[in-house]
Parts: C-alpha cells; sequence; structure tokens
C-alpha cells in the first residue's frame, strides 16, 4: 500500500525509518509547512530518544505543503497523521471522508469529543482508523501485555507504571491545553493507554499533582477497578533534570509472579536501568532476552501491526480507536479529580 506522512517532526521522521523496515507498505508522499524539511533537511529534528535527524534523499517522494492537498491524492491508501495533537481530529476525519485508511499518532485527540467524532467518522466511511500507541510493543511492554493475556503467571493483580521525563523544550506549545496538552496528553497517554490495555476501563480516578499554567506537571493517580483487590497506580510528569531527559518502568503483579522493568537514560551512566525481570513465586529469577532494545523495531513492529490490519481489513487489539478514546477519557478525569481534589468516577 502507498503511505502518505503528514507531519515531517520528529515522530514523521520515526514513522519513515520505520517503514524502510516492514514489507508491504511504501512511502510515497509526505507533507510539511517547512519548505527545507520537505527538501530533506533534516537535520534540527531531535527527540528523548532514537536518532537525531540528517539529510534526506526525497528525490522519490512526492511533497506537499498542506495537509489537505495530500488527502487528494488519488495513490495513497493510507494516510499517517504525525502532526500536533490539536490537527489530528480533523485531519484524520477528512482522511476517512476522502475514503483513506488512517493511522494517527498518540494522542488521538486533546478532548474526548474529538476522539468520539474520529471514531464515528471511521465506522461511517468503513475505514480503518488506527492510533499510534507504541508502548505495547517496547520489548518490555510487549512481554507484560503477553503474560496478561496469556495468563501463564496466573491473574494480574495490579501494578506501578511511571514515565518522568526533564522539560522538552523541543516541542513547542508542550504546556498549552489546546495544542498538546502537557504532561498529562502528551506523555502520561502511553500508561493510560496500558493500563486500559492491561486491566480493562477502571471505574474511578484519584489524582493529585502540582499544576504549570493550565496542566498537570507533575501527578500521582489510584485506579480503581471493579474488582477492589486490584492495586493500580501511576506517576507522570517533568523534573528539572536535564541529565536525566527520560525514565519510564513499571512493577506488575501477577498471581505467580512479579514483572520489574525500570529504565533511565543518564548522562554518562547506566546504573540507574534494570533490566526486565521476572520474580517467580518458586523463587526462580527470570532475565527474558529481548533484543537489541533499538526503540526504532518498537515502532516497525507497531507499523507491521499497521499493515496487517489494513491489509486483512481488521482493527487492533491494541491500536483499536476505541482503547485510544478511552485513553484520553482517562487522562480528563485524572485532570478533573486533581482540580477538585476529589475521586472521580468514570
Amino acid at each position: 500500500m502507498n503511505v502518505g506522512i503528514v507531519g515531517i517532526g520528529f515522530m514523521g521522521m520515526i514513522h519513515y525509518l520505520s517503514y524502510q523496515k516492514v514489507a508491504g507498505a511504501n512511502v510515497t508522499a509526505m507533507c510539511d509547512a517547512d519548505s527545507a524539511r520537505r527538501e530533506g533537511d533534516w537535520t534540527g529534528i531531535k527527540g528523548n530518544f532514537g536518532p537525531t535527524g540528517t539529510q534526506m534523499d526525497l528525490t522519490e517522494i512526492r511533497m506537499y505543503d498542506d495537509a489537505y492537498k495530500i488527502l487528494d491524492d488519488p495513490d495513497i491508501d493510507l494516510v499517517d497523521i504525525c502532526l500536533p495533537p490539536a490537527f489530528h481530529a480533523d485531519v484524520a476525519v477528512a482522511a476517512l471522508e476522502k475514503g483513506k485508511h488512517v493511522f494517527c499518532e498518540k494522542p488521538m485527540a486533546l478532548t474526548a469529543a474529538d476522539a468520539q467524532r474520529m471514531a464515528q467518522a471511521a465506522e461511517k466511511t468503513n475505514q480503518i482508523l488506527l492510533i499510534g500507541h507504541v508502548l505495547p510493543f517496547m520489548p518490555e511492554y510487549a512481554f507484560a501485555n503477553q503474560a496478561v493475556s496469556s495468563g501463564d503467571y496466573g491473574s494480574v493483580r495490579g501494578g506501578t507504571f511511571y514515565r518522568i521525563i526533564s522539560d522538552p523544550t523541543w516541542v513547542p506549545d508542550f504546556y498549552n491545553p489546546d495544542r498538546v496538552g502537557g504532561p498529562m496528553l502528551d506523555l502520561h497517554i502511553h500508561d493510560a493507554h496500558l493500563i486500559r490495555l492491561l486491566f480493562g476501563m477502571p471505574t474511578s480516578v484519584q489524582t493529585s499533582g502540582r499544576m504549570r499554567g493550565a496542566v498537570l506537571e507533575y501527578f500521582n493517580t489510584q485506579f480503581s477497578f471493579e474488582d477492589p483487590s486490584v492495586i493500580v497506580d501511576a506517576r507522570c510528569g517533568i523534573v528539572d533534570q536535564a541529565c536525566r531527559p527520560f525514565t519510564h518502568g513499571f512493577e506488575l503483579q501477577l498471581e505467580e509472579a512479579t514483572l520489574i522493568f525500570h529504565y533511565s537514560a543518564v548522562e554518562n551512566s547506566d546504573d540507574l536501568s534494570i533490566p526486565l525481570t521476572v520474580l517467580k513465586t518458586d523463587g526462580e529469577v527470570v532475565r527474558p532476552a529481548l533484543g537489541d532494545g533499538n526503540p526504532v523495531n518498537s515502532f516497525a513492529s507497531e507499523i507491521k501491526e499497521v499493515v496487517a490490519c489494513i491489509t486483512e481489513g481488521r482493527s487492533s487489539k491494541i491500536l483499536a480507536g476505541h482503547l485510544a478514546r478511552d485513553a484520553v477519557v482517562l487522562c480528563h478525569h485524572q485532570t478533573t479529580s486533581s482540580q477538585t481534589q476529589k475521586t472521580v468516577m468514570i
């Protein structure tokens, strides 16, 4: 299938590199308002993981300077949206109405209403809508998802999840609730989606946190479920420590094992990381082999699932729009809980 990528920022670059690793899909068109990026100058692109941008040879790719122009390209089968989140809903709905399948980066949208609008447009047009929640394709999280879904270690009993970064100064409007959404919708959305995937939809959330302008800067959440013995919490936010640009991990409790993983990117050190470790109730300690850790491989696995879903005309157990919509709903309830200092029922 032919793919058109809308938005050549860090995620647009990562998606482009990932498509090179996946059979059955070719990037034939791209779109960005920046003329230098359309001409292949990606040297200014950076993120908090993976490669930095370089000069690219894009001579074989049709270039557009407007998102809505690329939607009129009759040769494109799949529109891959890597725009700032504020533009996701409008461009996705327009692409679906043009008869294109859509793969949209997370967060699905900045509001639950826009997320629902996207889902309804996919249903009405009979096109496939998938949302780029890559976390369950990263080896440690993929292992955790498989452990829960397979029941190999018994039923899941609870977990702690965390995701903390230094100030992402390279992201314009990061703290603007109407453009990016701050740590809740740009960062914690990963764990909100994972919690929804592993445990189902919570019945309530209770969040405490500190604000930065109109968004939560740092926060902790307790998630409750129909089964009161399932205990789940998460913390997320921004800390002023440029020497530790990224930290994430989890401790997942199952009936017959506990899974532990911690990763911190720290300048000139790797001492803060714990590889995925399985602590079994019989006393055995297992450290599964998970590959070379190249994060682009996880995005390639995600895009392989996108290609398979569209080729086979099906949705995805991980990338489905309703799961991504529920993650957005959870994030907004968490913000409300912190602002009102009350438990919010879902």
